[in-house]
């Protein structure tokens, strides 16, 4: 019954709290369900999803050092560090030493890089693009509007990259 006294110290009652529960619950399982989907059509970049993924933060967040890229992929720095040399291998990182700090060495996705996740993200865009295609035009705009709710709550709960 630990749960019933936490919603009472936070003003909910039981079962106003098993709602947001079951809200969570779904929303998280849509969300789940969504991204294992479209990973379908991140086949064709011809790269893992961890290496897809640390390639999105290296592009979006650059530069990088290692320590903060493996803190936002959730993985230990050996890990990343066997992964970035595979990126930089395949051509689509490329390391270099901090200006400011000659011991620190930050991550930047070469062209290459960011054309190739540029691509899969142009692949997965339309991939749920044909998706909403197959829905009512009602239910999208329903969901256009539940992105304005959404996204604000997607950036609440985003670990900041130290």
């Amino acid at each position: 019954m630990a749960s019933a006294g936490r919603s009472r110290k936070r003003g909910g009652s039981p079962a106003r709290n098993q709602g947001l529960d079951d809200t969570a619950n779904r929303l998280h399982s849509v969300a789940i369900h969504l991204l294992r989907g479209l990973r379908r059509v991140d086949r064709e970049s011809g790269l893992s999803g961890p290496r897809l993924s640390a390639l999105s933060v290296i592009v979006f967040r650059a530069p990088v050092t290692l320590t903060d890229l493996a803190s936002a992929e959730q993985v230990r720095v050996p890990t990343m560090s066997r992964l970035v040399r595979t990126l930089e291998a395949s051509g689509l990182v490329v390391r270099r030493t901090d200006p400011a700090d000659g011991r620190v060495v930050l991550f930047r996705a070469t062209p290459k890089g960011e054309r190739l996740l540029q691509a899969g993200r142009e692949r997965r865009v339309a991939s749920l693009g044909h998706a909403l295609a197959r829905i009512p035009t009602a239910d999208r705009e329903i969901i256009r509007k539940a992105l304005d709710v959404l996204e604000p709550l997607a950036a609440s709960v985003r670990e900041p990259i130290a």
